[in-house]
């Protein structure tokens, strides 16, 4: 059975965004971004909420021009490669290639293509991951947490859920963010 997996880029004190909206604080350095890449080279279906998916898109005609790094490239390569999911109840439609629109986050589909996809699956976009850790559907929490505090915004992991989780692994990069990947035990 494939793993579903929650992948999010975070301040120290847990938000994907501040209390504005903006996350260019959490903008990775070429050493993280080849990290995520490669984190990120063996999913083959990726499921979004409506904003993180609007923020995503942006792979879709960008990152492999002429003025793209290698990095870049790659990520751009496997994100095109890639199934995606839309969880939407207000866009009319999805203009990227391999992806499918989704009125409602339906826990059982979600289930069924865990068991189903030959390959890993990640959730992105913190209300939507947080419905699937409460419907106990994650697998594995992935954050990279970065060397600032925002104060408030957007939380990176929902309230009033209780697991526990394991640390399987870890990693410090020279700008000092930190990468924590933890398997959820019960």
């Amino acid at each position: 059975m494939a793993k579903l997996i929650y992948s999010a880029i975070a301040s120290l004190d847990g938000y994907v965004e501040d209390a504005g909206g903006a996350f260019e604080w959490a903008a990775p350095d070429e050493e993280v971004h080849a990290f995520v890449n490669d984190l990120e080279r063996g999913i083959g279906t990726y499921l979004y909420g409506r904003r993180m998916y609007e923020t995503m898109r942006y792979w879709e005609t960008e990152g492999a021009g002429p003025d793209a790094g290698p990095v870049s490239s790659d990520y751009a390569r496997i994100w095109r490669a890639a199934e995606k999911i839309v969880y939407s109840r207000t866009l009319a439609s999805v203009p990227t290639a391999r992806t499918r629109l989704e009125r409602e986050f339906d826990v059982g589909a979600v289930q069924q293509l865990k068991e189903t996809s030959p390959t890993d699956l990640t959730i992105g976009g913190a209300e939507l991951a947080g419905q699937a850790i409460a419907a106990g559907l994650v697998d594995e929490i992935q954050l990279l947490l970065n060397p600032i505090l925002v104060g408030g915004g957007k939380a990176a992991l929902p309230q009033d859920v209780r697991m526990r989780l394991e640390l399987v692994d870890e990693r410090r990069f020279a700008g000092g963010v930190v990468f924590l990947r933890y398997a959820v035990t019960g």
